[in-house]
C-alpha cells in the first residue's frame, strides 16, 4: 500500500483538523458508474443538510471553474439541473450495506 496521496484522495482541511468538534457528515465515491456514500445524519433538522448541499454545489461550481475552466455560473446551473433531474425522476433507491466497525471488524 502506497503512502503517497492518491490524486483521488481528498485531504482534511487544516481548519477542520484543528477543530476538535468537527463532524464528518458524508463521504461520496463514484464506483461502478454510480455514487456510493457513507452518511452521518448529524443535524436535528434535515433542512440543514439541504443547506449544506446548496453550499457544496457553490463550492463545486468554483472547483469546475478552477480545475476545468468552466464558467462558474454555468457550472453551478448545470449542477442544479442535475439535482433537479434526479429529484423529478424520483427513482433513487437506498441500498444499505452491512455496517462495520472502524478497522473493518463487524
Amino acid at each position: 500500500m502506497s503512502t503517497e496521496p492518491s490524486e483521488f484522495e481528498l485531504t482534511v482541511p487544516d481548519s477542520v483538523a484543528a477543530d476538535a468538534e468537527a463532524i464528518e457528515l458524508i463521504r461520496i465515491w463514484w464506483s461502478k458508474n454510480e455514487p456510493v456514500m457513507s452518511v452521518m445524519p448529524a443535524f436535528d433538522d434535515p433542512a440543514k443538510f439541504g443547506e449544506l448541499l446548496a453550499i457544496a454545489a457553490r463550492h463545486m461550481a468554483y472547483g469546475y471553474a478552477v480545475r476545468h475552466g468552466h464558467d462558474e455560473k454555468t457550472a453551478y446551473n448545470r449542477i442544479l439541473q442535475g439535482l433537479s433531474d434526479v429529484i423529478k425522476a424520483d427513482n433513487v433507491a437506498t441500498v444499505a450495506e452491512p455496517a462495520t466497525l472502524k478497522g473493518g471488524n463487524a
